[in-house]
């Protein structure tokens, strides 16, 4: 690439840092997504990015779908390169954008497993037996309680909660969309029972909600294994990971409300089509209530 064309991708990416105040994983995701081009670029000795067409872009994608990239990844690929020259365009430093209308390969999608309500019953009503495990059970209960994704617990602070008031303010919600959620009862009784034993565990400046036993904020990796392990030793078959608890509370609220923009809202959702898909998870159930309640529908016996 010329000298030039590295510039332009460093002054995107600080644009996108500082004005647009991505968050740090969109622009490590971004850099990666824009250095795949980057090969493709040299494979093709093509030296600069206005020499890029949208054949090169679909051949591009095509060869990343060739290597088992999947359909998802491949619309983020895009995503970034779209935004790239998008900002080019704003600057005036190409004349096109070669990706805009270019599309990733679609790909069946995959419903989100959940866990009934009895699952989650013996899940949180395990019982917790030290410090470690009340702090565990607090987090699995605001899970399920406020469907949070793993990023926004890991990063919830103490001035977040408000357990009087029975809710709690997610500040780094996707898209760094702010929201605010209620906490159930049993988190809220979950919570207090952590937060007296935080006071002996938290380092002084440390303003997390959850720490470890260093006195610092539990991360997203820790609170996985955490629930691995609780899954174990409670003796729960079931392979549980944290945006299953997510999806279990989408899932059971939907069922039971059947208010699709509420839980859009409370799952923080700018989509109101991604949250759609857990309307398929209860058909199954739901039909067979149908055809055991239906006058019309039901089978005549033999």
């Amino acid at each position: 690439m010329q000298a030039d064309a590295e510039l332009m991708l460093t002054d995107f990416f600080e644009q996108l840092t500082v004005e647009r105040r991505a968050a740090e994983h969109t622009v490590k995701s971004y850099r990666r997504d824009i250095k795949q081009l980057n090969r493709y670029c040299v494979t093709q000795s093509i030296q600069h990015w206005t020499d890029l067409t949208q054949s090169d872009i679909r051949a591009h994608i095509a060869g990343r779908h060739r290597q088992g990239i999947g359909s998802a990844s491949l619309q983020r690929e895009l995503s970034a390169i779209r935004s790239f020259y998008n900002f080019l365009l704003k600057n005036r430093l190409a004349d096109s954008n070669p990706a805009q209308h270019v599309k990733a390969p679609k790909q069946a999608r995959k419903l989100p497993k959940t866990l009934d309500v009895d699952q989650i019953t013996g899940l949180l009503e395990a019982g917790a037996n030290s410090a470690l495990e009340i702090r565990d059970l607090a987090m699995f209960e605001l899970f399920y309680s406020s469907g949070l994704r793993l990023s926004e617990l890991a990063a919830l602070n103490l001035s977040d909660i408000d357990l009087p008031d029975n809710s709690l303010i997610v500040r780094s919600g996707k898209g760094g969309k702010a929201r605010l959620l209620p906490i159930g009862s049993k988190a809220v009784t979950a919570i207090n029972n952590w937060l007296q034993l935080r006071l002996k565990n938290a380092a002084v400046s440390e303003s997390a909600l959850f720490v470890s036993t260093r006195g610092t904020r539990l991360g997203t990796r820790s609170v996985e294994l955490r629930l691995e392990l609780w899954c174990k030793k409670k003796g729960i078959d079931e392979s549980v990971h944290p945006h299953m608890l997510r999806h279990s509370f989408a899932s059971h609220l939907l069922e039971s409300s059947q208010d699709l923009r509420a839980v859009q809202e409370l799952l923080g959702h700018s989509n109101i089509s991604t949250t759609q898909i857990y309307t398929h998870l209860d058909f199954q159930h739901l039909a067979d209530v149908y055809d055991k309640a239906h006058p019309r529908a039901k089978k005549k016996s033999e």
